[in-house]
């Protein structure tokens, strides 16, 4: 770390840092508290779509007691196709956004097959998509708690160094200055009272 220097220079650099530690601190203070914030409903978000998926589950787990028919083949009958993601930008942390999910269903015979496998595609299709939408919220609480993380970092990086430190070199400086100010003072009158003393030694000789 380079020597702080004692001058009036270095007094308005520091002076200029620290105010702009102080200007950049309150914008900091205010992304943590939009990140606190979604992070919170995020996780509401989360819990709610985990009770849905339980729920749905059960409900098509008991509703449908004929599934454990294995004369019935339902394997690769619904699957997921395909998943498309998009992008939210929070205060400069970007979020997953589930935009489509699409679930293929393989084409059956509505006379080769009971009448309770209808119900049990559309519970599937249920089912993957609400499971795509918990990978999200799950994803969506994992960035935001890191990117807490980091501001909470930079936040007390500049509550806990960079202002003390400022502010400690700044009454470093001014004591510096004002100690050497009065040592100008104190020399200069001594080097008048030198002036005056040969003045009045040179009058005395002309006498």
């Amino acid at each position: 770390m380079a020597k702080l220097a004692l001058n009036k220079s270095s007094l308005a650099k520091e002076n200029a840092q620290l105010s702009e530690y102080k200007r950049f601190l309150p914008s900091l203070e205010l992304k943590r508290l939009q990140i606190m914030a979604e992070r919170a409903r995020a996780k509401e978000q989360a819990a709610r779509l985990e009770r849905d998926y339980e729920d749905r589950f059960t409900d098509i787990a008991q509703s449908l007691p004929m599934l454990a028919n294995q004369h019935v083949p339902l394997e690769g009958l619904v699957r997921l196709k395909s998943v498309s993601h998009g992008e939210q930008n929070l205060s400069g942390t970007k979020l997953p956004v589930l935009e489509n999910v699409d679930v293929a269903v393989e084409p059956y015979s509505l006379l080769a097959r009971p009448h309770w496998v209808d119900p049990y595609v559309e519970g599937m299709k249920e089912l993957l998509r609400l499971n795509q939408e918990r990978e999200v919220a799950r994803e969506r609480i994992a960035k935001l708690i890191e990117a807490e993380a980091v501001i909470s970092r930079r936040v007390n990086l500049f509550e806990k160094v960079l202002i003390p430190r400022a502010e400690k070199n700044i009454k470093k400086i001014r004591m510096a200055l004002a100690d050497a100010e009065r040592d100008a003072v104190v020399r200069a009158k001594i080097a008048k009272r030198k002036t005056a003393a040969r003045a009045a030694d040179g009058r005395l000789a002309d006498l």
